[in-house]
């Protein structure tokens, strides 16, 4: 797929940056496009490549279409069956990429769609960050049909260090979405602890320390638990999305007939913290709400 003309859809944090990485691996990178127009044309200028008006030039002029988008109103305006500038109008013949974190109906959305204008589609849905974006080491699960998913295999291994086919349409999003949950739920616990280890007046680097040797050890104790010491909370994965995913598991729970209080305790509690107006603090931001003195 090297000889492959890609174009790009949501260049944020995310998807600029495996842009950037797909350009150092010798792809060529034909176009971008971003609802933040000014994001678009800075990244296609330092990618020399086109800034697109819309999702639809993308399409037009790439035979691979990355997208990257927040959510599935996002998701249904560049599948959109009606707007003449979404990818459907040139879908023909071309294979598109969906990363986003969203529902499994609207990845399977995606796919039925693309199907009905004559292109294929898959979902590869993310759980790791913007360094492994940049890096290309991030850990990829795919959904969707398997021919596309092996036609995509060796774009897809430039993006990853760990890359996983999980099943049809929709599936990959469903494992997303309890991934996220339970992390979420680690790191509503993380500031439990490190907020209750505060308030009795112990050394919260000790408390670390200990934690990582012993049951409290987590990855996200790795990743945050210093960021929550210091109130370090620079944006890697944002409250305002943690709330959304652990709003499609809990969604997800809820057609099974599971009550998840756990999950529905850390909902809420990201729910909280995006009200405050604090949503686009790093997810590790859950901890003002519960250390003394703090935001809220």
């Amino acid at each position: 797929m090297m000889e492959s003309r890609i174009g790009f859809i949501g260049v944020g944090r995310m998807g600029g940056n495996m842009a950037r990485r797909l350009k150092d691996k010798g792809y060529e990178i034909t176009s971008v496009q971003d609802r933040n127009s000014k994001i678009a044309e800075s990244l296609a200028k330092e990618l020399g490549c086109e800034a697109a008006p819309t999702p639809g030039r993308v399409a037009e002029i790439s035979d691979v279409i990355l997208t990257v988008v927040t959510d599935d109103t996002s998701m249904a305006e560049i599948f959109s069956e009606t707007d003449p500038s979404s990818l459907l109008k040139h879908a023909q013949g071309k294979l598109f990429i969906n990363f986003a974190t969203v529902t499994p109906e609207s990845h399977i959305m995606a796919e039925t769609r693309v199907a009905n204008n004559g292109g294929t589609n898959l979902e590869a849905l993310m759980a790791s960050s913007i360094t492994q974006a940049r890096e290309g080491t991030l850990y990829l699960m795919c959904g969707g049909k398997e021919p596309v998913f092996k036609k995509a295999r060796t774009l897809l291994e430039a993006l990853s260090s760990k890359l996983r086919y999980v099943g049809p349409a929709g599936d990959a999003a469903k494992v997303k979405a309890l991934v996220n949950m339970v992390m979420n739920c680690n790191t509503a616990a993380l500031a439990e602890g490190l907020g209750l280890g505060d308030a009795l007046g112990l050394d919260l680097t000790m408390l670390r320390e200990v934690f990582s040797q012993t049951g409290a050890a987590s990855r996200v104790l790795e990743t945050d638990g210093e960021d929550m010491q210091n109130r370090d909370h620079e944006c890697y994965f944002s409250a305002v999305h943690a709330a959304k995913d652990s709003g499609i598991a809990l969604n997800l729970a809820q057609s099974s007939g599971l009550d998840l209080p756990i999950a529905k305790a850390t909902f809420d509690q990201y729910r909280r913290l995006v009200s405050a107006g604090k949503g686009e603090l790093d997810k590790s931001g859950i901890a003002e709400l519960v250390f003394k003195g703090r935001m809220i």
